[in-house]
């Protein structure tokens, strides 16, 4: 686990720019660094240890030394790959994981990335072709960005190690606030940064120096073909791959534990992987804490749990660094637990898992089940059911609205993920003119949508999320909150064979009659006693609710809510009107403030604080700015 940044083009003082962006990346990799600059080619790579610790130093090369790449990531069929490419006249100089894709792209070229399994963004430069591929492993577990400015081309881990490159422009992209409003996470290719785009998952990137062009290309996409078999065949299949790829995930040289919440997904994991600990956070309020369930489970295990009661003034205290770590603003409010759990976690191990991916790949959120209410709704003729589904999506929020869209309307006009805090409306009325450009939701969900016609609403529902909430906002802060402490975050659920089996499942196995993720969770009761197994899980709960009702924290609010950044963006007579109403108990629109003032507390850190030649180090639990 590690990150990597670079450039292609001219650059006076190159090892110097290359050295002050490697620096902004430095928690990625404490360990060690290693550099690789020719020409106008230049590769920074920060190394975190996990497997050969003595020498699995990046950049790798192939035996001639034609070819030049950096991993970040774990390729968990490494062995056999190594094996084959072997036997094919391949000669590995060091006994990483990673190195296997340097030779199989020499080998295969990019019809290798199709056959990794594990967690991975790239970067192989050609020195005798002169052109650079990258590529992102196929769920993006792991972040890699890429711009072209001044005609240079940079790459790198995350968005703020271009910060230092003379060719970079920094410049907020109009067109992603509406979209984030209502999403909550940055949801476009082109980040919150003007010309600067995130490579999507499963996808790999072509740049030709020499022509200046760029060829991107998808090499991966879920199939879904369902294969009719029994339940107990069914959740004998499931128990076997998931064991299996705990069993895969688990492989290090050092000190692996897991992340344990009162959910049955990282319930799972942690009663498969019985690590020697696990980690869990919470908060004093009542009803937002996973500690008591997770300490409970431990003790049945025999494994050890370590927790952590939070509050809210040492919270408050991190959002500027972690909007900061985060390198776009985003607002799901699990991100600021989930960064303290990481440091908690760094404390005793380098390596944890985590349950992410589950809910999409066996279909365990509460919108993918139909409630017995709305299927006697459905029951109702179509044409009347669309009236009244297309009378109700022009109406204000009302109680009730939504059962009336979601029981009127197909899925694609309403499902749009796991959030929707402002509708569309309402997110344009917040904000200036300038700043109600950019799509649609329709024109960011329909093109998603369009590559599962004639799939069932269930189906459509989960590969929407694979797409987008997974990625955009699950995964992303899974990498960026645990590398802030250099932890390695591994997802088990989040492989190509549990994939593989979960892609073939029908409705009936995914959805059951009482609960979500029917068939995993008969399969969880395997490793985990039945209450374990059928506990619904928190999901991070945060009082964020509570805070913003706090004196404190609304006063610290109101005073971005009325900067003269905020009157930049947003009208604030608006901001103010929902702070307000929310301030006097007279309505919760607690996911709303967030969502505005986690863009502040990011704009402020990017575009008001930041100083060109501050590099700010967090290795561990330490942070400096020198």
């Amino acid at each position: 686990m590690c990150g990597f940044t670079g450039f292609i083009g001219k650059a006076e003082n190159a090892g110097s720019i290359l050295e002050k962006m490697m620096d902004r990346i430095i928690h990625r990799g404490p360990d060690s660094a290693g550099e690789f600059i020719e020409g106008e080619a230049a590769l920074g790579f920060r190394r975190l240890s996990i497997i050969d610790l003595e020498s699995g130093s990046q950049p790798f090369y192939n035996e001639n030394d034609t070819l030049v790449s950096m991993v970040n990531g774990e390729i968990y069929n490494f062995q056999e790959l190594r094996e084959e490419l072997i036997g094919k006249g391949h000669i590995f100089s060091t006994h990483s994981d990673c190195e296997v894709i340097i030779h199989g792209y020499e080998e295969y070229g990019t019809a290798i990335f199709s056959r990794l399994r594990g967690m991975f963004a790239c970067a192989i430069w050609d020195r005798t072709e002169k052109k650079l591929i990258v590529a992102r492993d196929m769920f993006g577990i792991k972040p890699l960005y890429y711009a072209k400015m001044n005609g240079v081309l940079l790459f790198g881990s995350e968005v703020k190690s271009f910060l230092p490159h003379p060719a970079f422009e920094k410049e907020v992209n109009r067109d992603a606030l509406k979209p984030y409003m209502t999403f909550q996470y940055p949801v476009l290719q082109e980040t919150f940064f003007k010309g600067v785009f995130k490579l999507p998952a499963a996808h790999f990137l072509v740049y030709d120096q020499e022509h200046g062009q760029m060829a991107m290309e998808r090499y991966w996409e879920p199939d879904f073909k369902v294969e009719e078999q029994s339940l107990e065949e069914t959740v004998e299949e499931i128990d076997s791959v998931i064991r299996e790829s705990i069993h895969a995930h688990r492989i290090s040289d050092v000190k692996v534990g897991s992340f344990l919440s009162s959910g049955v997904d990282s319930s799972y994991v942690a009663s498969v992987l019985k690590p020697d600990k696990t980690f869990t956070v919470g908060f004093s309020d009542e009803n937002f804490s996973e500690i008591d369930n997770a300490q409970i489970l431990s003790n049945e295990l025999d494994i050890q749990n370590i927790s952590e009661v939070l509050n809210s003034e040492e919270c408050f205290s991190e959002l500027e660094q972690i909007q900061y770590l985060m390198d776009e603003p985003h607002s799901n409010p699990s991100i600021v637990p989930l960064y303290f759990l990481a440091k908690l976690a760094k404390k005793d191990v380098t390596v944890v898992l985590s349950g992410e991916g589950a809910d999409e790949l066996f279909g365990g959120y509460d919108d993918y089940d139909v409630r017995p209410n709305l299927k006697k709704y459905r029951k109702l003729p179509a044409g009347i059911r669309s009236a009244i589904g297309t009378a109700a999506s022009k109406l204000p929020e009302m109680r009730g609205r939504q059962f009336l869209i979601q029981g009127g309307l197909p899925v694609e006009k309403w499902f749009i993920g796991q959030a929707n805090v402002f509708p569309e409306t309402e997110a344009a009325r917040m904000l200036k003119p300038a700043y109600r450009t950019g799509p649609s939701v329709a024109e960011i969900v329909q093109p998603v949508y369009d590559q599962v016609k004639g799939e069932d609403d269930l189906t459509k529902m989960q590969y929407l999320d694979l797409n987008l909430w997974l990625v955009g906002d699950i995964l992303l802060k899974a990498d960026k909150m645990s590398m802030a402490h250099s932890l390695e975050l591994r997802v088990p659920f989040l492989d190509k064979r549990v994939m593989a089996t979960a892609a073939k499942l029908p409705a009936k196995y995914r959805i059951g009659a009482n609960d979500t993720k029917y068939a995993m969770r008969l399969a969880a009761r395997r490793a985990l006693p039945e209450v374990s197994a059928n506990r619904k899980k928190m999901g991070f709960p945060v009082p964020i609710r509570n805070w913003i009702r706090d004196e404190k924290f609304y006063l610290q609010i109101k005073g971005y809510f009325t900067s003269a950044e905020a009157a930049e963006f947003f009208d604030q007579n608006e901001l103010l009107t929902l702070l307000e109403e929310h301030y006097t108990n007279k309505t919760n629109n607690a996911r709303k403030i967030w969502t505005i003032f986690m863009f502040l507390v990011w704009h402020r850190r990017y575009f008001v604080i930041e100083q060109p030649d501050a590099v700010q180090v967090q290795a561990g639990a330490e942070t400096a700015v020198v």
